[in-house]
C-alpha cells in the first residue's frame, strides 16, 4: 500500500464523531459516551484548550472509546496523540508532517489528513502515510470558518487513491445519503450529533446511512 500505514483506518465505514469544544471535561465525557454505540470513530478536537486541558479530555475520551471499543484519533496533534497512547491522529495543512506523525506512532496508528477540495493533495497524503484524506468542507458549516468547498465528483474522483474518504462541512442526516452515494467512507460530524436534542438517537441515524437495517455491517 502506498505509503500508509496498515491499521484499522484502512477499512472504516460510518459516523466519524468530532468532539464539541467545552472546558469542562466531565460535560464532554457525558455529551460524548451515549454516541460512542454507533461511532465508528472519535475523534478528540478542542481549539481552545490549552495543553493541560487538552491532555485532560484526551485522556479521559480515551478510556471511553477503550471501553467501548472506539479508536481515538487527535486532531491537531500526534505527539499529544503518541503520548497518551491515542489510536491514531489527524493533520490539518499547518499541523506538521505526515511522514513525521507516522514515524512517531507506528503502522498501526490511524493518520488522516485534511485535503480539503485537492485531490493533489489526497494523493500526496496518502504517498506520506495517510491512511484516510478528509475532503470538505461540503456544505454551510459553523463549526470552522472555511472558504474551500468540496464536491461530491472530488469524492467518486478519489476512489482510486485505495483508502477510506471523509466526508466534512456542514454534513447532517438529511444530506448525508448523497455523500454516502458518491463513495464517501465516514462522514465527520460534530453540530448535528452533539448539537441534536438526542445525540444517540442523531448517532443511530447517521449510522443507518451507511448501514441500512436491511443489510449487514459485519
Amino acid at each position: 500500500m502506498p505509503g500508509g500505514g496498515r491499521g484499522p483506518g484502512r477499512a472504516a465505514r460510518g459516523l466519524y464523531a468530532i468532539t464539541p469544544d467545552t472546558a469542562d471535561t466531565g460535560a464532554l465525557l457525558a455529551q460524548v459516551e451515549p454516541v460512542l454505540p454507533c461511532a465508528t470513530w472519535l475523534q478528540y478536537r478542542n481549539k481552545q484548550a490549552g495543553p493541560d486541558l487538552r491532555r485532560e479530555q484526551a485522556l479521559a475520551l480515551l478510556g471511553a472509546c477503550r471501553a467501548h471499543g472506539v479508536p481515538l484519533i487527535v486532531n491537531d496533534d500526534w505527539r499529544l496523540a503518541a503520548d497518551i497512547g491515542a489510536d491514531g491522529a489527524h493533520l490539518g495543512e499547518n499541523d506538521g508532517a505526515l511522514r513525521e506523525a507516522r514515524a512517531a506512532l507506528g503502522p498501526d496508528a490511524i493518520l488522516g489528513a485534511s485535503c480539503y477540495d485537492s485531490l493533489a493533495l489526497a494523493r500526496e497524503a496518502v504517498a506520506a502515510g495517510a491512511d484516510y484524506v478528509a475532503f470538505g468542507a461540503f456544505f454551510p458549516t459553523t463549526t470552522k470558518a472555511t472558504t474551500r468547498r468540496a464536491t461530491v465528483a472530488l469524492l467518486r474522483e478519489a476512489a482510486g487513491l485505495g483508502v477510506p474518504r471523509v466526508a466534512i462541512g456542514g454534513i447532517t442526516v438529511d444530506n448525508a445519503p448523497s455523500l454516502v452515494a458518491a463513495g464517501a467512507d465516514l462522514a465527520a460530524v460534530v453540530g448535528a450529533v452533539f448539537g441534536a436534542a438526542d445525540p444517540a438517537a442523531a448517532a443511530r441515524a447517521f449510522r443507518a446511512a451507511f448501514f441500512p437495517p436491511h443489510t449487514r455491517d459485519g
